[in-house]
């Protein structure tokens, strides 16, 4: 099996394992919530609603089984000038943010997150475009990684 190639080599940091969990109980959530909606559709004859939400249960039992590959491709990279984080299975995503250019730094736990002990990291720029999120990290790396980036990001401040 040949190795995959990188498009940009390079120390990728993962996230956790346990982030295919997280991203699981949504997909599945969403397939349960379709399927009860379907069948009381078509309980009720009311055969299109019932169609469509059939069609979101498969949907989200093909997002569930896809979760692992997808919790697979999050990384990022922490370079000179700026951090570069990739997603994506099909279609991958770089983005590179230039510490600088970083004006919030937002740690968020939700309650799926929060039970697994991970946060997700929420990056600000001025370009909407930029805006990214990191999943599936550990809390104390979440925090760590904060801090850091904070004090990075106040040494390249440009244009103030």
């Amino acid at each position: 099996m040949a190795e995959r190639l990188e498009p940009v080599p390079g120390d990728w940091r993962r996230v956790s394992p346990k982030q295919v969990g997280v991203e699981l109980a949504g997909s599945a959530s969403m397939a349960v919530i379709a399927a009860i909606v379907a069948i009381a559709a078509f309980v009720l004859g009311i055969g299109f609603l019932s169609a469509a939400f059939a069609v979101a249960a498969v949907i989200g039992l093909i997002s569930a089984a896809i979760a692992p590959g997808r919790v697979r491709s999050y990384g990022y990279q922490l370079r000179d000038d700026d951090l570069l984080f990739r997603r994506g299975l099909l279609y991958q995503r770089f983005v590179a943010i230039p510490y600088g250019r970083m004006q919030l730094i937002d740690i968020n736990r939700g309650p799926v997150s929060r039970a697994l002990g991970l946060s997700e990291l929420k990056f600000v720029t001025a370009a909407a475009a930029t805006n990214v999120t990191i999943p599936g990290l550990p809390e104390q790396e979440a925090e760590a990684l904060r801090d850091r980036l904070v004090g990075l990001a106040e040494t390249r401040r440009v244009g103030l």
